[in-house]
C-alpha cells in the first residue's frame, strides 16, 4: 500500500467510528438534556438522578443500533479485505 491508500484507509476507519458512535452519542445527550432541563424545572440538583436513565437508554440504544453498527464493521473489513488481495496479487 502507498502513502494515499493508507490514508484512505484511515479517513474511512475514522468516518465508521463516527458512524457508529454517533447514534448511542445522540440519545445519551438527548437523555442528558432532557433530564438537565427536567432538574432545573424541579430545582432538583441530585447528581446522581441523571446516571440512571441515561446508562438505561444508552443500552437500549446499543441493543437497538447493534445491527447497523455490525452492518457497518462488516462492510468495513469487506472493503478492507478486498484492498489486501488487490495489493497482495499486484
Amino acid at each position: 500500500m502507498n502513502a494515499p491508500e493508507v490514508l484512505d484507509v484511515a479517513r474511512d476507519a475514522i468516518w465508521l467510528t463516527i458512524a457508529m458512535s454517533a447514534p448511542v452519542m445522540l440519545v445519551g445527550l438527548a437523555v442528558g438534556l432532557v433530564i438537565g432541563l427536567l432538574q432545573a424545572l424541579t430545582q432538583i440538583q441530585e447528581q446522581t438522578l441523571v446516571f440512571v436513565p441515561k446508562i438505561l437508554a444508552i443500552f437500549a440504544a446499543l441493543l437497538l443500533f447493534l445491527p447497523l453498527m455490525g452492518g457497518l464493521m462488516g462492510e468495513f473489513m469487506t472493503q478492507m479485505m478486498a484492498k489486501v488481495a488487490a495489493s497482495g496479487a499486484g
